[in-house]
Parts: structure tokens; C-alpha cells; sequence
């Protein structure tokens, strides 16, 4: 019987699609092999997962540090991983097969899984994620906020304290500048390379590095602020 034209169409697509759902998969699976931090999203709580190439039944298999029963209990049950649905979903999979967390790609590098009644889960390249961490204790502390010629108009300090949503508590000290004191920064994040500050309003005042103790409110103006690190 002759195919219609419907069904020729269908097959070109299914022929085209196919070859480039397996290159995704592949491309994924080369990208995952290596070391990764599971984490609870303010990473209290942390786990290094090894996801390596050797295959098995049920995928491939995985190393997880001994620490990482105690921090993250559901752990006990992963035994190794696996690419899921269109290529786009990590799983990591209890002996059966049958999935302890799904993660999906949020950003490049960084997955994210739920677990029912736990919350989100965040599965990060571990070198990543400890630049991140060491990013963010260089943060912690007293700051001043200046003018560009440089003069003093606010005493902050950034905590690690955790506020949700990747977010974190920062404080005014003693008296503002009126411009500062009306913005009234409650939380604070590194999202991007720029420090967010928040108001409770939601607006957010965004600095990005010069060096590694100075930051410059971005856009820039004629009268810049910039944050300074008290040492």
C-alpha cells in the first residue's frame, strides 16, 4: 500500500528527530560524569555525588561520599543514575530502577529536583559549588555603603542567616543616608556575579565586582554607589 503523504511527513520527522534526541542524550550523559554537590537550595545540608560511566542494568553507576547518609537521609536508597525522558531529566534511581530524585537543568551546570513533602533539592558541579560557597563566606560580614567620592552613607552587614529563596538577611547599622534608609534593604543574594540587595517592597538595588572588596551599583550614574568591604 502507498504511503500518504501524512505518513511520509511523519517518518521525515520521526528520522530527523531521532538521530538528535540521541546526540542530547549522549551530550548530557558526557557532561554529568564527574563530581557534583547535592544540596539542600540554602546548602545547609550538602552531599558529593561521583556519576561515572560505567553502565549497569539500570543505568550507570555513582559514588556517594559516606557523609552523605547522614546529611541527606533519602540517599541510602539512590544506587546509581540515569538520563530520563526526552534526554532532559537526571535521575538518580534506587536498585529497582525507579527514581529517588529527578533533576532537571535550571541554568548550565545547575539541576534541580523535588522530593515530596522534603522541598527542592539542587544537584551542582562540585567545583561550582564550592567557588559559590567560597564566594559567599567572602561576603559575610560588615560593609559600608560610599559615595564615589567616598564618603560614608550607611553601615550594612551581610549575614548568612537564611531567608528563603536563595536569599539571606542583611541589616542596617546606626543612621543612613535618607536615599539608603527609604530603600531599606532587608535580604540579600549573589545571583550572576552581581550582590542583590531587596527591599521588603521587593525593589532591588544590583552591584556588580570591581575587585574582590569593592562593588559599584550598576547601571552607573554621575554619583555611583559602591559597596565596601570593612576589613
Amino acid at each position: 500500500m502507498p504511503l500518504s503523504r501524512f505518513n511520509v511527513v511523519l517518518l521525515v520527522l520521526l528520522a530527523a528527530c531521532g538521530p538528535a534526541a540521541a546526540q542530547d542524550v549522549s551530550t548530557l550523559k558526557k557532561d554529568m560524569i564527574g563530581q557534583w554537590e547535592l544540596a539542600t537550595t540554602e546548602r545547609s545540608k550538602t552531599c558529593v555525588v561521583t556519576l561515572k560511566s560505567d553502565a549497569t542494568p539500570q543505568g550507570f553507576k555513582l559514588e556517594l561520599e559516606p557523609a552523605c547518609a547522614a546529611a541527606l537521609p533519602f540517599t541510602k536508597d539512590i544506587t546509581g543514575w540515569s538520563i530520563k525522558g526526552l534526554g532532559d531529566i537526571v535521575r538518580l534511581h534506587n536498585a529497582a530502577g525507579e527514581a529517588v530524585i529527578d533533576f532537571t537543568e535550571v541554568e548550565t551546570g545547575i539541576f534541580e529536583g523535588m522530593r515530596t513533602n522534603e522541598g527542592v533539592y539542587i544537584l551542582q558541579n562540585l567545583a561550582a559549588a564550592r567557588a559559590l560557597a567560597k564566594s559567599m563566606d567572602q561576603m559575610i560580614g560588615d560593609w559600608s555603603m560610599v559615595r564615589g567620592n567616598g564618603q560614608a552613607i550607611c553601615a550594612l552587614v551581610l549575614t548568612n542567616t537564611d531567608a528563603g529563596n536563595d536569599n539571606f538577611q542583611v541589616f542596617l547599622k546606626g543612621k543612613c543616608d535618607p536615599a539608603v534608609a527609604a530603600f531599606n534593604p532587608t535580604l540579600w543574594r549573589l545571583d550572576h556575579g552581581q550582590m542583590i540587595l531587596m527591599s521588603p517592597k521587593g525593589e532591588t538595588w544590583q552591584f556588580e565586582a570591581d575587585d574582590n572588596a569593592q562593588w559599584r551599583r550598576v547601571p552607573d550614574s554621575a554619583d555611583p554607589l559602591i559597596m565596601l568591604r570593612e576589613q
